[in-house]
């Protein structure tokens, strides 16, 4: 394979990595699992301090009382969400995300594995620059292998039940739960707004490319 083929390869799989809620009971093999949180501790943290860490739950029991913990708060936001796009578009789009988002909570400790990436530090803004990377490359590594995952936080409202649960230390925090299976659905490319409408060129708003225009 050359360096070209490689850098194809892996931006196909960036570019296909999307949430997939959907997933098979089937389990994960270990090695493939290792292969997936490898990729994740290959990423950045602040100073190289690598203060994450990742709780890998297969237990049933601990995955449902995951699922009851997510669910509650899941269900209170989409009774709080709007139910309709104010401008009238995307709204078949919202209505498949929200019919995903809804079966998660039901469905959450059906995965074969839940991820709960956890970081140390002060709690601010810039905590999540040190552990947020590292999930991404747990997604992409796991669609590389032809796992579906999604990124998940409605636990960190109960963030105190899930510590309690997994005996996380108290200066521990969890900045994602990640469910990991293969999925029932089909891989493809999530809608994006076109790069051209969101780079700027040395100032905000002053367009890098026309629309449809190569760099």
């Amino acid at each position: 394979m050359t360096n070209q083929d490689l850098s194809n390869a892996t931006l196909e799989a960036i570019r296909t990595t999307r949430s997939m809620r959907r997933v098979e009971p089937t389990d994960i093999p270990g090695e493939t699992l290792k292969a997936i949180l490898d990729a994740a501790i290959r990423a950045p943290s602040g100073s190289n301090q690598q203060t994450w860490s990742f709780i890998v739950v297969k237990d049933p029991d601990i995955k449902r009382a995951l699922q009851e913990i997510y669910a509650s708060v899941a269900y209170q936001y989409f009774e709080a969400a709007p139910k309709t796009v104010s401008d009238g578009s995307g709204a078949e789009v919202m209505t498949r995300v929200r019919s995903s988002a809804r079966y998660l909570a039901d469905n959450l400790h059906l995965a074969p594995v839940l991820i709960v990436a956890c970081i140390s530090g002060t709690r601010n803004f810039t905590l999540g620059a040190s552990i947020y990377p590292a999930v991404q490359n747990m997604m992409v590594a796991a669609r590389a292998l032809g796992v579906g995952s999604t990124l998940t936080t409605f636990h960190i409202s109960r963030e105190d039940d899930v510590k309690q649960l997994l005996n996380i230390p108290a200066d521990v925090h969890t900045a994602a739960l990640i469910p990991l299976g293969y999925p029932t659905g089909k891989w493809g490319k999530a809608r994006r707004r076109p790069v051209e409408e969101v780079v700027y060129l040395d100032e905000f708003g002053a367009a890098l490319w026309a629309s449809g225009e190569n760099a």
